[in-house]
Parts: C-alpha cells; structure tokens; sequence
C-alpha cells in the first residue's frame, strides 16, 4: 500500500506551531480535508507532528480526530513524530471522546490511542499489525479454533470501528475477498 501513503506536516496546515481550540482546529480542519480531497488516490495520511510545539484536545478533535471519524472505513490516518507525552495525552484524550482509534508508529512499533480493539477482535488487530494486511483465510489457517465466517466477521467489525482499512480483491473461484490492511 506504500503507492497510496502520503504525508501530512500538520505544521504545514497551522498558523503557528501551537494549536488551541475548537475554532482554530475548525480552520485546519478545512485545509487538511482541502488536502485529502485533493489526493484521491491516497489510502493512508501519516501524520507528522515534527514542528508542532502545543496543542490542546479541543484542536485535536477538529482536526486529525475528527478527519479520521470522517472518513472511517474508507482513508486512514495515523501519527508519526509524535514523542511529546503531554501531546499524546492530548490526542489520545481527543479520539477517545470521539471513539475514534489512531495508530501511533515509531519506526516499525505501532500502537493504537483512542480506544481499543474489543478483546474478541484484539488477535485479529494484531495479525494484521504484524504483517501489515491480512485476509481471513490466513488468519483462520494460523488460528486454531477459528473458522473462516468467524475471521472474516471479526476483521469486518474492525474495519467498521476504524482500526483497519479494507479492499476488495478478486478471489481464486472468481468471487470477491476482502484483504485488511493495517492503518500505517
């Protein structure tokens, strides 16, 4: 998915390198969504907080957070440069009010803020962070104890939820499979 991955410098969307409240997350909100909608082809937006010094939860939920509610499902977005802890309070505070999970990536370490994988789905979650994208099929072979239906509903759910990213593929019989890909 590496051909669908672009980058956002948040910095590149502020007026300056502290963001405070929900009016001016509103105005980057426009222009980060300005961005989005002008890369169609675009599955995944890591976020780069590198310039980025301040920023309170009421920001963080109009801008990355809510983009992220918006469109659940179908783009992905997650944080790279992101090693401030108070900031990752903030954003972590910010998608949990919103249920809305975000992956956070150091290097090849990836963890989810927000809220969690219920714990039926967390093996699921976890193959599909492990190699990057999964389909039910693999994930039932290399689970014992789980049928195929029972994979693919699982993935399904957390796809819905927005821990995961999904696409149609052609299946071998002709018909269509699904493949889940990890957000990052």
């Amino acid at each position: 998915m590496n051909e669908t991955v672009a980058t956002i410098r948040l910095r590149e969307f502020m007026e300056s390198t502290e963001g405070w409240g929900r009016a001016q997350g509103r105005v980057v909100y426009q222009r980060l969504m300005d961005f989005v909608e002008a890369n169609p082809g675009k599955m995944v937006f890591k976020v780069s907080l590198e310039g980025v010094r301040r920023l309170d939860i009421s920001f963080a939920s109009e801008t990355i957070v809510e983009l992220a509610r918006r469109y659940r499902g179908s783009k992905g977005f997650c944080f790279i440069d992101l090693t401030d802890p108070d900031m990752t309070e903030n954003w972590e505070a910010a998608a949990a009010r919103k249920s809305q999970p975000l992956m956070v990536w150091n290097g090849d370490e990836g963890r989810v803020i927000g809220v969690e994988p219920s714990q039926g789905n967390l093996a699921a979650f976890r193959f599909t962070l492990g190699g990057g994208r999964a389909k039910a099929a693999e994930f039932a072979a290399a689970t014992p104890g789980i049928s195929i239906t029972n994979a693919s509903t699982k993935f399904k759910q957390l796809w819905q939820q927005g821990f995961l990213l999904r696409r149609e593929d052609m299946a071998g019989s002709g018909g269509v499979e699904y493949s889940y890909h990890r957000i990052g």
